[in-house]
């Protein structure tokens, strides 16, 4: 990248995982697209977290969904803060609304969504929904994608 006011640590270089997601940094550049209204998909299928009553691994696939303004994230960085949880111990809930509200608060985006699908634990899978701001008026957005569980049905 040749904009000499962007400063990325990560890219293009070794990065070790984050000790957690509030010690990840989540890097952006320019958007260089501003004028123009436009939806940046990311997909995490295989998402861990920790249940910080058991310490056992929880599963997820995360669909991020925004609509930026001045800025975009930087993909490694989102990697490495969304890897940070693998060892992170929160309720699904908390995983999914603080990625949520980390990205609005980093990126001030138009509008943000993000699904968290959970695969079951215990029985039941949790799914757990997070927007911010209104979806811009006329621009298309894809439905997320994950198809809901269904068990051996």
């Amino acid at each position: 990248m040749n904009d000499p006011t962007v400063h990325l640590t990560q890219l293009g270089q070794r990065a070790d995982l984050p000790a957690s997601p509030d010690a990840a940094a989540l890097e952006t550049v320019p958007n260089p697209h501003t004028g123009s209204l436009y939806v940046v998909r990311f997909t995490a299928p295989e998402f861990t977290s920790l249940c910080p009553v058991t310490g056992q691994p929880d599963f997820a696939h995360i669909v991020i969904d925004y609509v930026p303004r001045d800025l975009l994230v930087e993909s490694k960085s989102l990697k490495l803060y969304l890897g940070a949880f693998r060892n992170h111990g929160a309720f699904h809930e908390d995983c999914t609304v603080a990625i949520g509200k980390r990205l609005d608060a980093t990126l001030n985006p138009h509008w943000l969504r993000i699904g968290g699908y959970w695969y079951p634990r215990g029985g039941m899978p949790i799914d757990v929904f997070f927007a911010v701001g209104d979806l811009p008026h006329g621009l298309w957005v894809p439905e997320q994608g994950v198809a809901p569980y269904r068990g051996r049905g």
